[in-house]
């Protein structure tokens, strides 16, 4: 079979490919007639992936224009599987979700009882286009980080999404954009890492994605620290002023957390950090990734599109998602991270009696179809800001992309993103019924 590619390009030539079932060399799956979601752009009809049933891995990707026709019989039990001129695109991958289904990634009372809880969240969430997530702490105390952490290592899980690892949104955040955030557990950027987050903070692959205010003391330094240690760099949480969000980029910091939600309004002799959106140098080494929440209540459908249509090569869709996601509506107790009762309705928690967003409650799959609607992209485009921009942002080589030596992490849709099937490593996790 194939070489692992240095660049991979779609194939848009009009020359027919025949797939010979004979020559495969191991047993594997075909899977024929279905469209791709490949750069933003949706392949012709009839192409193909062949996915590894040894390795899990997407062993080869055909994106022929006149389609490609398979022959000949298998020697080593290649299935072909018709999906009907299906779309399939990369799974899903989920950068800031805090928690669903009754569970919210602060509440520890045991590791056995914690890794129940995080199996749960796992396989409920390929029925949403899953197949990635990372754990998204917000603040709590010290102490609550140290005994947390540990238990969201990088991992697969039997039946349902990877966990990838933490994602830190907080305590280094300002006070003025707390949001639903404890202020009384906020540090300054003086406070090294290790004292807040302990030893995963240093030497651990655990921690991938911290949040800080960038205007805080010291933070260009803690900025620099945790790129230095292979720790992404958000903003967010913050009023900061647009220079002190270039000075935070040039510190080694690539992104803004859920643009626009607890941080200072766009202005038109103001920007904030909302204007680096579009910074480019030399002005800035390059412009951020940004997250936004598309769920129709942090953001109004005309900002989600203006910011994903000001740079949709570096968007990402997130649902900043809490334990009420996937259950019913109604008003819920607080807890240690929420110490205010919650009221959900829809995708919308608040806190009871106010008008205070806490997190979201729309899955993933919704948030993609939101941005079509809203915007008028194609599906390919909006999928891409949930699978290419996230691995490209967080470094992830093996998922993300339909790519030849990628996992065979990837969803079966329909033409309205609605999902069908999700398959993790080659399996088949979740089917519509």
């Amino acid at each position: 079979m194939s070489s692992k590619p240095t660049n991979f390009v779609p194939d848009y030539s009009a020359t027919p490919f025949s797939l010979d079932l004979s020559l495969l060399p191991e047993s594997c799956t075909i899977f024929t007639n279905c469209r791709l979601c490949i750069g933003g752009r949706l392949t012709p009809t009839k192409s193909a992936i062949i996915v590894s049933n040894a390795t899990g891995q997407l062993d080869e990707v055909f994106t022929n224009q006149s389609g490609v026709t398979v022959s000949g019989n298998s020697k080593n039990g290649a299935e072909v599987v018709d999906l009907h001129n299906a779309i399939v695109a990369p799974g899903f991958i989920e950068l800031q979700t805090n928690g669903l289904r009754g569970f919210h990634f602060t509440h520890f009372t045991d590791k056995d009882t914690y890794a129940a809880e995080l199996d749960k969240v796992s396989t409920y969430l390929p029925s949403t286009g899953v197949t990635g997530f990372y754990a998204t702490l917000p603040t709590v105390a010290s102490d609550e980080f140290k005994r947390i952490l540990p238990s969201l290592a990088p991992t697969d899980i039997e039946g349902g999404a990877s966990l990838l690892g933490a994602h830190a949104e907080g305590p280094y955040l300002h006070p003025s954009k707390k949001g639903a955030h404890n202020s009384s557990l906020f540090h300054q950027a003086v406070t090294p890492p290790v004292e807040v987050y302990g030893d995963i903070a240093t030497n651990d692959s655990t921690l991938k994605l911290v949040t800080i205010a960038p205007e805080l003391e010291n933070a260009n330094s803690l900025i620099s620290d945790l790129v230095s240690k292979d720790i992404r760099v958000s903003l967010g949480h913050s009023n900061a002023s647009y220079a002190e969000g270039l000075s935070a980029l040039e510190a080694g910091a690539t992104c803004l957390t859920h643009t626009l939600n607890a941080m200072a309004p766009l202005h038109h002799r103001d920007p904030g950090l909302a204007g680096l959106v579009t910074a480019a140098p030399p002005t800035t080494p390059h412009s951020p990734w940004f997250s936004i929440i598309p769920d129709g209540n942090h953001l109004h459908p005309s900002m989600a599109t203006m910011l994903f249509r000001s740079n949709p090569e570096k968007c990402i869709l997130i649902t900043d998602s809490i334990e009420l996601a996937g259950l019913e509506d109604g008003t819920y107790p607080g807890h240690s991270q929420i110490p205010f009762r919650q009221t959900k309705k829809g995708s919308r928690v608040v806190i009871e009696g106010t008008e205070t967003l806490i997190g979201g409650c729309a899955s993933l799959s919704e948030c993609v179809r939101n941005l079509m609607q809203w915007s008028g992209c194609g599906i390919a485009e909006a999928v891409k800001c949930v699978t290419e921009n996230v691995v490209e942002f967080m470094g992830d080589e093996q998922r993300g992309r339909l790519e030849a030596w990628r996992r065979a992490d990837f969803v079966v849709m329909d033409d309205e993103a609605n999902v069908m099937e999700t398959w993790v490593g080659g399996k088949r996790v979740w089917k519509e019924v």
